[in-house]
């Protein structure tokens, strides 16, 4: 619904200013010099006065219209000078009638000249006024006249016509009725038309609006959107399409679909018209780009709905599904490897009891044998690469079938002293390590303690592998704010690791958490793979990299509340 401000500007004030100006000045000059002419023909004897008399109104005339012209320019607010001008108008035909003849002039319909111009100008308020001041000055010029106070120019002596007081009542009741009936009838029409010139230009602007609103719709969606008319030419070409088919929109629009989009044109004229199509009614098809880009397109075709119910073309509507075609191949590949790891954690599980199996009766049969004899020493070769194969297999199976966290509530700093309490007595720990803790507050976690133990175990193994001789294990514990998935800000623990060895190669920095990849002998390169899989399995983060000072890094964050519902 439009609400229109019924409020005159100031340039559509000044314009019919201007117009009301100039059509005194040509309305005036034509009359009063007409009048003069025909006077002059007549009779040469009675004018010389009112042939000044009309001179000097025109003259007049012409001088006020300058002093309008200049007070146009320089003043702001125009509703007073318009006032002035109509009310200095209804003195002007006043004084025109006055030197035509008072009661006899013909020039009385001046006044309703005066009165329309004004409603159309200061609408209902201004013909009345204009319509009150035309009645005053009236009334007033034939009252003197008739009572013999004034005597107006223009009535030749003896041609005077006598007037009943009842004749000149009724003439004047005529008039004044007239003046305020025109003004009412005018004043009417020119507010129901500024009312429609008003909503009119409101609902332009909305229009407006409307449309600008549209094309920016239309430039700003991801996907591709193609208008066709009743002759398969192209009308419009949105930025997203000119970004999937690497063709320009200025040389697309006007030409044939067939001509810029054969390939694409075919397959949809052949999706509509035959069978081979998605029972979601969409249109897939493939696309090269002029680059020679191949593209996997995805779109649907509907028709063009024009005023009055008639179709008038065709919308293409595409979206470029290549990075989901690729996404979708990539999930059945890893369904595949799901599989695969699956029937490999199987078989692995399997074979540990073979092995224990192995491990016992070889074992059994060292006890018979002598300490020094060839069989015992390779007996022992085997009874450890039985237990190398073991925890090989123990790796891959946890690395392959991480338990189910079990949510409990515990003292993070208390678990990494713990930790490192269990693995100095392993006899895995190298004694000439210097352990240096920094946790600065007491921290208390949400999540699974026997998985973190698990990544703390693995991280203290590596750092002490990698200080064959001795060196020092930093391990720092603080709260973060760390952003989620979402964006949103959490609070998180982050656990920070660093030993003093010699750090990792370019190479081991890229393959760090790949599985089976190792640079140490023996290692089974499950190790740093497992605690990426635990942690991301706890909804945590981890990466590694080298310090300034020497040695590697390892950084861990955990959410100090972990949901895993969430």
């Amino acid at each position: 619904m439009v609400s229109p401000d019924l409020k005159t500007t100031h340039e559509d004030l000044s314009s019919r200013l201007q117009r009301l100006m100039f059509l005194r000045v040509v309305f005036v000059s034509l009359l009063l010099g007409a009048s003069v002419f025909i006077q002059i023909r007549q009779t040469r004897t009675y004018f010389g006065n009112i042939q000044t008399t009309h001179y000097a109104l025109i003259v007049t005339i012409y001088f006020l219209t300058l002093v309008y012209v200049i007070l146009l320019k320089r003043l702001k607010g125009l509703i007073r000078l318009a006032y002035a001008q109509l009310l200095v108008d209804t003195f002007l035909v006043t004084a025109i009638i006055y030197s035509t003849g008072g009661i006899e002039s013909i020039f009385s319909f001046l006044y309703i000249l005066t009165i329309i111009y004004g409603s159309i100008i200061l609408y209902r308020s201004g013909g009345m006024i204009i319509a009150s001041m035309s009645s005053i000055l009236y009334a007033l010029m034939v009252g003197l006249h008739y009572y013999g106070i004034i005597s107006p120019q223009g009535i030749m002596p003896g041609q005077s016509t006598p007037y009943q007081e009842a004749n000149l009542v009724y003439t004047v009741l005529a008039n004044v009725a007239a003046f305020y009936l025109v003004a009412f009838l005018s004043s009417y029409a020119s507010e129901q038309a500024r009312k429609s010139k008003v909503e009119l230009r409101a609902k332009q602007a909305d229009f407006v609006k409307l449309e600008a609103l549209n094309e920016w719709i239309i430039r700003s969606i991801t996907s591709g959107l193609i208008t066709l008319d009743d002759k398969e030419r192209i009308i419009s070409f949105n930025p997203a399409a000119e970004k999937i088919f690497g063709i320009s929109g200025e040389s697309a629009i006007g030409k044939k679909a067939g001509e810029v989009l054969p390939s694409v044109t075919e397959q949809v004229q052949n999706r509509l018209s035959g069978t081979d199509r998605d029972p979601d009614g969409f249109i897939d098809s493939s696309y090269q780009r002029p680059d020679g880009e191949r593209l996997f397109l995805r779109g649907s075709v509907s028709p063009l709905h024009l005023p009055g119910g008639s179709h008038g073309g065709r919308i293409l509507f595409f979206q470029d599904m290549t990075a989901m075609k690729q996404i979708e191949e990539e999930m059945r590949k890893v369904e595949g490897l799901a599989m695969v790891g699956e029937l490999a954690a199987g078989i692995a599980h399997e074979i540990r009891n073979p092995m224990a199996s192995i491990s016992g009766s070889i074992q059994m049969l060292k006890e018979n044998l002598e300490a020094d004899s060839m069989n015992s020493r390779l007996m022992d070769i085997i009874l450890r690469e039985v237990s190398r194969l073991n925890s090989l297999v123990n790796d891959f199976l946890l690395f392959a079938r991480p338990k189910q966290a079990k949510i409990e509530s515990f003292d993070l700093n208390q678990l990494i002293l713990e930790s490192l309490e269990l693995i100095k007595n392993s006899g895995k720990w190298v004694d000439r390590i210097d352990v240096h803790s920094r946790f600065p507050q007491s921290l208390r976690v949400e999540s699974d303690p026997q998985q973190v133990r698990q990544v703390l175990w693995n991280l203290f193994l590596n750092a002490s592998e990698a200080m064959p001789h001795g060196g020092s294990l930093y391990v720092k514990t603080e709260m973060v704010n760390s952003p989620d998935v979402h964006g949103t800000s959490r609070k998180t623990v982050k656990i920070t690791i660093r030993d003093t060895g010699r750090g990792f190669s370019e190479e081991a920095l890229q393959h760090l958490f790949t599985p089976f990849f190792t640079t140490k002998e023996g290692g089974s390169g499950l190790g740093l793979a497992t605690v990426k899989r635990i942690v991301e399995g706890l909804r945590g983060r981890v990466y590694g990299n080298n310090h300034a000072e020497g040695g590697a890094e390892i950084t861990v964050l955990l959410d100090m509340n972990l949901s895993l519902s969430s």
